[in-house]
């Protein structure tokens, strides 16, 4: 967090996937609180996280790279160099649809969407 955002306003965010809740990554965050401030989220709704269409944006990049990356450091430097190569505007209109998915999560209750 403190290289991304070094000026101290990141916010870390999780989507509370089971993963994400595990005893480890839960213990860690507790422990490294102090470093980041935490952006409370609601349990796994997909639907609300633009970071689910960012990795599938930047998968689907690595998959139509020729040559594939062969190696975990390969793999690291493709999604660095195509993450940088997403465009201001893709990432405004994420940021835009917020509260059209807001909206549709009100209406249905918090029940599923079609997102």
């Amino acid at each position: 967090m403190s290289i991304v955002h070094s000026d101290g306003l990141g916010q870390f965010q999780k989507d509370n996937a089971t993963p994400h809740a595990s005893r480890v990554a839960t213990k860690w965050l507790q422990e490294h609180s102090s470093d980041f401030r935490h952006f409370h989220w609601p349990p796994k709704y997909p639907e609300m996280n633009i970071i689910e269409d960012i990795r599938d944006a930047l998968l689907h990049a690595v998959e139509n790279r020729s040559p594939p990356p062969r190696t975990p450091m390969d793999l690291w430097t493709v999604l660095k160099d195509e993450g940088c190569e997403l465009s201001p505007r893709y990432l405004q209109i994420l940021v835009e649809s917020m509260p059209h998915h807001v909206a549709a999560i009100l209406c249905v209750r918090g029940g599923p969407t079609q997102y």
